[in-house]
């Protein structure tokens, strides 16, 4: 029977469990992300955190309103500011996301719509300027045809 050292596993080897580790993480954190931005979005949330800013001010006069008193508040809401911007972001990325891919859907499965909509997020700075040009002259173009069938109409009338 041989066995192999693991440190003597190429690389490629090692990657799947890697993989797997990564995807655990960040898993772990899209729950965890998806669980507190729900949270902090609901009434109780602000009432907690109201009830803390008063208790905090109530106790001034108990620590004398001393520069540590004042600092516990601002190095709270400091953190929580700083880790609500990562929460934030996560929650914002994947409704992104997800609008992005239920569009593609719509635009996927629409006769004569053009496919390449779908992924125009993957576009360059550039490329949209020209779609978007190409879209408004279109737009254009339909406007006019439109107010010449109305007009047409009118007449008829």
């Amino acid at each position: 029977m041989v066995t192999r050292n693991s440190s003597a596993l190429p690389a490629a080897a090692a990657r799947p469990r890697d993989d797997a580790n990564n995807k655990s993480w960040s898993h772990l954190f899209s729950r965890l992300a998806n669980a507190t931005s729900s949270f902090a979005g609901k009434p109780q949330a602000f009432m907690i955190a109201a009830l803390v800013v008063v208790i905090w001010a109530l106790s001034g006069p108990l620590f004398d309103y001393s520069d540590t008193w004042q600092l516990v508040i601002n190095t709270s809401t400091t953190i929580v500011t700083f880790l609500m911007v990562f929460l934030i972001q996560h929650t914002q990325n994947r409704d992104t996301l997800a609008l992005q891919l239920k569009l593609a859907e719509l635009i996927i499965a629409m006769r004569g719509a053009e496919n390449r909509v779908a992924t125009i997020e993957d576009m360059e700075e550039v490329e949209l300027e020209q779609l978007h040009e190409e879209y408004r002259r279109r737009a254009d173009e339909t406007l006019e045809h439109l107010q010449g069938r109305r007009k047409a109409g009118k007449q008829e009338n």
